[in-house]
């Protein structure tokens, strides 16, 4: 009977209710598809290494520095006589690039080394040594650039500086270009011409990378269309009165400086006071941040504690650190800079770094 009633049913009586079931079981496969495979990608996203950051590129200086131990500066006519003559890398470019290297953070060094100096090969092992990419940097014809450093008891020193292959012709190919295209950030100085900075500033504004100048170097004016590429511009007192023709004897005056620079199209102002600490505006209507120095045990050579607080702080900022933080970091890298002698060599590494924070 039943046979006899299916036979005798029209066809779409069973293919209505059978594509329903269809639906319904294709649908519940495909929900369950879909949450198999989000659960699948979500694990996938956790264990992907993350994104690696851009680069830090530094273009500046290297130098062989001839470190003489004195006990003062020699009086016009006077002859003294130093206990030693010591050969270090150094360099405000150089300097920078290992500081930021030591930090573990990824650095490239682009600057010119001497075909015709022995000190080449000293200068480029130490940046290597430091961790520092250096596969755009450059040999010219000459000697390396070269700093006399006059170290007095106490730590000051006295600098004259040989500009040799830093001040030689650059050449700034394309690949240098399309490496500031992609970094996190550009970081100079003043001991290399000025139309360098002002070229690769120009290069790094058009492709949204901030550029951070360290104001050390040269004791003329900054180029005006320089100023406005700035995000960060880093001098210490001395630097900033100079910059300004303003006095710098006390917070209120440092600040009235700062301004003045921010007023000329720079976006902030880092300024190092030494024992005193730093000073950061950190833009138009912001209020500025005091940082104390991170007093150290002994001061025994200040050479390239600057570069490493100016270094520093553009890593700790690369790294997404909030200003104060950021402002604390390469104060502690500086303590330590300051409390061993040589520019390059006194440089220290990250877990130096954190280790002195966490004793704060």
């Amino acid at each position: 009977q039943i046979a006899m009633h299916i036979s005798s049913c029209p066809q779409s009586y069973f293919l209505t209710p059978l594509r329903h079931q269809l639906r319904k079981l294709a649908a519940a496969r495909l929900q369950r598809h879909c949450a198999s495979l989000t659960a699948s990608l979500a694990g996938t996203a956790t264990n992907m290494p993350t994104a690696p950051p851009k680069p830090l590129v530094v273009i500046g200086s290297v130098n062989a520095d001839l470190v003489l131990p004195i006990d003062r500066l020699p009086k016009p006519g006077e002859t003294l006589a130093a206990a030693s003559i010591e050969t270090v890398p150094g360099g405000k470019g150089a300097n920078q690039a290992a500081a930021a290297a030591r930090t573990g953070y990824p650095t490239f060094f682009i600057g010119q080394f001497g075909k015709d100096d022995p000190n080449a090969a000293l200068l480029r092992g130490a940046l290597q040594g430091s961790g520092v990419d250096l596969s755009h940097a450059q040999d010219v014809d000459g000697p390396c650039g070269t700093a006399l450093i006059l170290l007095q008891s106490g730590g000051e020193n006295s600098i004259i500086i040989v500009g040799g292959a830093n001040q030689a012709a650059w050449n700034l190919s394309d690949s240098v270009k399309q490496l500031i295209s992609i970094a996190g950030a550009v970081l100079l100085q003043r001991e290399i011409p000025e139309s360098v900075n002002i070229k690769v500033a120009h290069w790094a504004q058009a492709a949204g990378v901030p550029v951070f100048l360290d104001a050390g170097g040269v004791e003329g004016p900054i180029a005006p269309e320089l100023l406005s590429c700035l995000s960060v511009l880093s001098p210490n007192e001395t630097e900033l009165s100079r910059l300004t023709g303003l006095p710098t004897d006390g917070e209120e005056q440092v600040r009235a400086a700062a301004e003045q620079l921010m007023a000329a199209g720079v976006k902030a102002v880092l300024v190092k006071l030494g024992s005193e600490g730093s000073l950061l505006l950190p833009g138009q209507g912001q209020p500025a941040l005091r940082q104390q120095a991170i007093k150290a045990q002994e001061v025994v050579d200040t050479t390239g504690a600057g570069d490493c607080f100016t270094a520093t702080y553009a890593v700790a900022v690369l790294e997404g650190q909030a200003a104060p933080q950021a402002l604390r970091f390469a104060s502690a890298a500086a303590s330590i800079c300051v409390q061993r002698k040589g520019a390059m060599p006194s440089l220290p590494s990250r877990a130096e770094v954190e280790e002195l924070l966490a004793r704060q």
